[in-house]
């Protein structure tokens, strides 16, 4: 990842189930004019931004606005003031986070580690939100499959860099595989592929929440997200992610992000959990390599603010590339990130279970490591 960098707008988180009065309180207090997805089905966002300084993400409860100074400042002074504006923040440009690497057998080693090989369920009935770049469908492995795409970046709408291809593969690609091993966990849900970055891979939290907002609308039990921004210790989590997070938990869908690809352990530089996995109701995914020890570049906990949770395997791992090459190995905590999704989606099928019960089974069932909590959190996810 790069540095954590503004896109010069602002979000506004609303108090529960305030939203059409929150909207006419930006006016007020603002002058600040908003559309709603309410009222724009099928609009997305970014396209609704043409004819208003804001856009309400209706299902979250949290509005994206452009404002000058004397608008930001009216803005600041109305949090806490009893009114519908909970908090108000910059919004963050994300990045995918994953590195190109330097096959394994009959499945690849991350399936091995988190028991997927031996696992019976396959994901059948459970939707997967996977929030990247996107998924080349024209990809011979997702033949056949019920795969749903939406694009949340303008203009763009296949996945022309590779890495969402690469994370979906890992969460929900096959098992077996005639080009090579098999690599995929839930190798029979339904695929909601989100485009939330661009084919530079970077994007906006804009971006992720009106993809967010979209899961949480077709119903899905598990959102992967293999993104995020550095931050610095002590750097506040974001007031409207957590609060989003726990309103997808309410509606019953997971949220799980890689925790970042910060850290130099080898040179005894630990970096801190990134956003948005910072935030407590979001589940942090750390990464381990074929040993079972810390990926090098793996952010930990390093004070009281953002955790790792869980780990899993982010060191060489092999799954699906778009176009002729159709193959490739990456390393990064964005790798083990659809390892803990597609485990999660195999005990949604398998124990109908959802949002803080989905959480404690992983947790519970996580390989305990002989290594530090701070860096590998319950340990590394096991299927059912």
């Amino acid at each position: 990842m790069t540095s954590t960098e503004a896109t010069g707008r602002y979000l506004v988180l609303l108090e529960d189930n305030a939203t059409i009065i929150g909207s006419r309180e930006l006016t007020r207090i603002a002058g600040i004019r908003c559309a709603s997805t309410a009222d724009a089905a099928g609009a997305s966002p970014a396209e609704m931004f043409g004819a208003a300084d804001g856009v309400v993400l209706h299902e979250l409860g949290v509005a994206l606005v452009t404002a000058g100074p004397d608008q930001v400042t009216a803005l600041q002074q109305a949090v806490g003031q009893s009114g519908p504006i909970a908090a108000f923040e910059q919004e963050r440009t994300v990045f995918a986070i994953g590195e190109p690497a330097a096959a394994d057998g009959e499945f690849t080693w991350g399936l091995q580690a988190v028991r997927a090989d031996r696992s019976a369920p396959t994901g059948q009935g459970v939707r997967v939100a996977v929030l990247d770049t996107g998924l080349d469908v024209q990809h011979p492995d997702f033949a056949g499959r019920d795969i749903v795409t939406g694009t949340f970046v303008p203009g763009q709408f296949h996945d022309g860099h590779g890495h969402g291809t690469h994370v979906t593969g890992t969460s929900c690609g096959p098992r077996t595989s005639q080009a090579g091993p098999g690599y995929g966990i839930a190798s029979q849900a339904s695929i909601y592929s989100g485009k939330v970055l661009g084919d530079d891979g970077s994007g906006s939290d804009s971006g992720i929440l009106s993809g967010i907002q979209w899961a949480i609308a077709n119903g899905c039990s598990v959102v992967s997200m293999s993104l995020g921004a550095p931050t610095q210790p002590g750097q506040p989590f974001s007031d409207a992610f957590e609060r989003v997070a726990q309103r997808a938990m309410q509606r019953g869908t997971l949220i799980i992000a890689a925790s970042g690809n910060e850290s130099q352990r080898s040179a005894g530089v630990v970096a801190p959990v990134g956003h948005p996995a910072n935030c407590p109701s979001i589940m942090a995914v750390g990464a381990v390599d074929s040993q079972l020890q810390v990926a090098d570049f793996s952010s930990g906990t390093v004070d009281q603010i953002g955790q790792v949770d869980v780990v899993g395997p982010g060191v060489d791992v092999y799954s699906s590339w778009p176009g002729p090459e159709r193959y490739r190995k990456l390393s990064g905590t964005s790798m083990a990130t659809p390892h803990v999704s597609g485990v999660a989606a195999l005990y949604a099928q398998q124990f109908q279970v959802r949002s803080w019960d989905l959480w404690a089974r992983l947790s519970a069932t996580a390989r305990r490591l002989p290594l530090l909590s701070t860096d590998v959190g319950s340990g590394v996810v096991q299927a059912p």
